[in-house]
């Protein structure tokens, strides 16, 4: 029963959904432009980050290799 229950709320849900969304669409695209731009710029942030930090993985992986190829010789 509770699988029928959970799509039967979830119907409900999604029709709510989209008449409160044709009811409220200038409030809507208010909060879309409020919100897009803070996060492309938090998700701009963690990319940069995301490209240092395999710079940095990577430079000190090319260091242990270079030891381990000294370590041999």
């Amino acid at each position: 029963m509770g699988k029928v229950l959970s799509i039967i709320l979830g119907l409900i849900c999604a029709v709510v959904g989209i008449l409160l969304l044709i009811k409220w669409w200038p409030s809507f695209l208010g909060g879309l432009k409020a919100t897009v731009p803070a996060m492309l710029v938090v998700g701009g942030l963690v990319a940069f980050f995301a490209g240092v930090s395999e710079i940095k993985d990577s430079i000190a992986a090319k260091k242990e290799e270079t030891k381990k190829e000294e370590v041999k010789k």
